[in-house]
């Protein structure tokens, strides 16, 4: 988890998220840092999002926003390829929003009372912990 600045957009901290990545193994050996597949929403149909995904050779499935698909469509075939979308796949990102929503049930987490970003992370661990452990 990754806390930042209100007014701040989600898809400036990809970078820094996918530095964060550390999968154990089992066994001996280096942890894991580049995930098998990612899978976004149209906040992070971006360019830079894209290249930087590409650069770390990360399978992704991201729909493309309609200011895209409008930019493709005026250039032509100079507009190049539209990216895939799997529907299939790209339905699975409904355990994550139903995930945040679970967390948002927390009126500490909805309303961010806390001036700290360490505070208000810590009741992000705190609320994600209540929801693993078994009840």
């Amino acid at each position: 988890m990754l806390v930042t600045a209100g007014q701040r957009h989600e898809s400036t901290q990809l970078g820094p998220l996918l530095d964060a990545i550390r999968v154990p193994r089992p066994g001996p050996g280096r942890p894991r840092k580049r995930p098998a597949h990612l899978i976004a929403d149209r906040g992070y149909s971006y360019s830079t999002c894209r290249r930087l995904l590409r650069q770390r050779r990360i399978a992704h499935t991201i729909p493309e926003r309609s200011d895209q698909q409008a930019l493709r469509a005026r250039r032509g075939a100079r507009g190049g390829r539209p990216p895939t979308l799997d529907p299939v796949r790209y339905q699975r990102r409904n355990v994550v929003e139903r995930a945040v929503a679970r967390l948002k049930q927390h009126r500490a987490i909805a309303t961010r009372y806390d001036k700290l970003a360490s505070s208000y992370h810590s009741w992000l661990v705190l609320a994600a912990l209540l929801l693993w452990l078994p009840t």
